[in-house]
Parts: structure tokens; C-alpha cells; sequence
């Protein structure tokens, strides 16, 4: 049964990555003719939708993401993109690295995705990209941890990340990302180190169903912190949506924000 499951998952992601060349071939073609293409992120929505349904993702969503906002996310696995890419229509900010994948890298930066240089100061031009997006009303998804964890820990928020979400009347909205059922993160999920995308795919596809929660958690004003206060503030909520433990944070007196900063805490 285990050895079924795995090849008809893998049959379906096959498939579904084929699905998913051919609309970007598609795609590629019109955009150097000059064509719009203004059903791409509908498209780009049902395709992340359609890949966890093929893996045997069960997402559970808990709040509501907040229109056009700036979202800061925990980082514990490329699976982060298709779970949140499959709520809504969504621009990420990535690692160079993903572009090199076969196929799926191609695919990303076909589809919008921003891709930052390890090491490079691009915090300026980066902040020009997002706020483009932003201003279209296309909530922008960040991982400011700059790496995946294994989801038992929160590594350090880098702030520079943040300077996009300082725009005023801008809403930055923490995201907590947490894989598996029970009271500890799965531990296949995690995507960290040197693992291998292929191996981990493999992993993922013998597994007997792996549950997703999802929480949208209560925005902020972005313009009444600076970025280092409004790093913590977003690893803070999300650390404690996650149950993970205080200490692992660093202490500064800037964790919580001013009660006139955040949005909906009262509702």
C-alpha cells in the first residue's frame, strides 16, 4: 500500500510539473511577442493549489491575510511557497539559488518571483521591487531568516529585509508556518542543510500525509517601527504562535510594539 501511494503521488507531480512547463513555455512565448498575460496569477494560484493536493498536503488556514500587506514568514521548507502561494495571489522574495533549480527555478522567475543574491547589498533596489508590487496590491511574501530551520527554532530576522515594509499605511502581516499534526514539527518536512531537492521530494512522497497549519496573524503599521523593532515584533508573534520558547529569542525591550501599532488585536 505505502509503495502504491508513493508512485501514484509521484505520477501526479510528474504530471503536474509537466502541466506546469508547458503553461510557462506558453507564457515565456507570448510575453517576447508582446502579449499580456493577465490570467498568470490565477494560474499561478491553481498551480500551487494543485501540487498540494498531489503531495497530500492537509493546509489548515487560521486568520485572514490582510490585502495588499508585506508578509513575514518562517522558513522551514521550499513547500512554504506552494502553501502560501495556494491562498492567494502572492509575489516572493527568494534566494538566488532558486533559480538555478531545473525547471522549478525557471518556472519561479517566470511566474514574478524577486530573487535575492547572497551577501549582495541590494537592500535599495530590493525595496524598489517590493514596493512595485505592493503598490498593484500584490501582498509581497518575506523570509527573513535567510535560511530554513527544522521548525523547532526561529533564527534571527534580518531587519534590512524590512526597509520595504516601512512605507506608510503599510500593513505588514506576521505568517507562522508549522508542518506536521502532533505537539512537534514533522521532521520530514524541514528542507535545511544539505539536503538534496530530489531526496527530499522522495521523502515527501512516501509519506502518509503530512498536515499543514497556516496562521495569518494580527498585521502591524510597518511606518510607526523602525526595522529593527518591526523584526522582532514579527518574530516574536510568530514564535509564539508556534510554541516555541521564549529563550530562544533575543531579549530587547522593542519586542512588543506600542498598542496603537498593531491592527485587530481587539476584534
Amino acid at each position: 500500500m505505502q509503495r502504491l501511494r508513493f508512485w501514484w503521488r509521484a505520477i501526479r507531480v510528474v504530471e503536474h510539473l509537466g502541466t506546469g512547463a508547458t503553461i510557462t513555455l506558453y507564457v515565456a512565448a507570448r510575453t517576447a511577442l508582446g502579449l499580456r498575460t493577465p490570467w498568470l496569477p490565477t494560474v499561478v494560484r491553481w498551480w500551487h493549489a494543485r501540487l498540494c493536493r498531489a503531495l497530500d498536503l492537509h493546509v489548515a488556514v487560521e486568520g485572514e491575510l490582510a490585502p495588499g500587506a508585506l508578509l513575514v514568514a518562517n522558513h522551514v521548507s521550499w513547500l512554504d511557497i506552494p502553501v502560501l502561494g495556494a491562498q492567494a495571489r502572492l509575489a516572493f522574495l527568494a534566494k538566488s539559488d532558486v533559480r538555478d533549480w531545473p525547471l522549478i527555478g525557471w518556472m519561479a522567475g517566470v511566474a514574478g518571483t524577486l530573487f535575492i543574491s547572497r551577501g549582495g547589498n541590494q537592500t535599495t533596489e530590493l525595496t524598489g521591487r517590493i514596493e512595485e508590487q505592493l503598490a498593484h496590491g500584490v501582498p509581497v511574501v518575506l523570509f527573513p531568516e535567510g535560511t530554513t530551520t527544522d521548525g523547532r527554532a526561529l533564527a534571527r530576522f534580518h531587519p534590512r529585509l524590512f526597509a520595504a515594509g516601512q512605507r506608510p499605511a503599510l500593513r505588514v502581516q506576521p505568517v507562522a508556518i508549522r508542518y506536521g499534526e502532533g505537539r512537534q514539527p514533522d521532521p520530514i518536512a524541514p528542507f535545511v542543510g544539505d539536503d538534496d531537492l530530489l531526496r527530499h521530494l522522495a521523502r515527501l512522497l512516501a509519506h502518509p500525509g503530512l498536515g499543514v497549519r497556516l496562521s495569518f496573524l494580527p498585521p502591524v503599521e510597518g511606518a510607526r517601527l523602525d526595522r529593527r523593532r518591526l523584526a522582532e515584533h514579527c518574530r516574536t508573534a510568530i514564535a509564539g504562535r508556534l510554541d516555541l520558547v521564549t529563550e530562544s529569542l533575543p531579549t530587547t525591550a522593542a519586542q512588543t510594539p506600542p498598542a496603537d501599532v498593531a491592527l485587530g488585536q481587539a476584534a
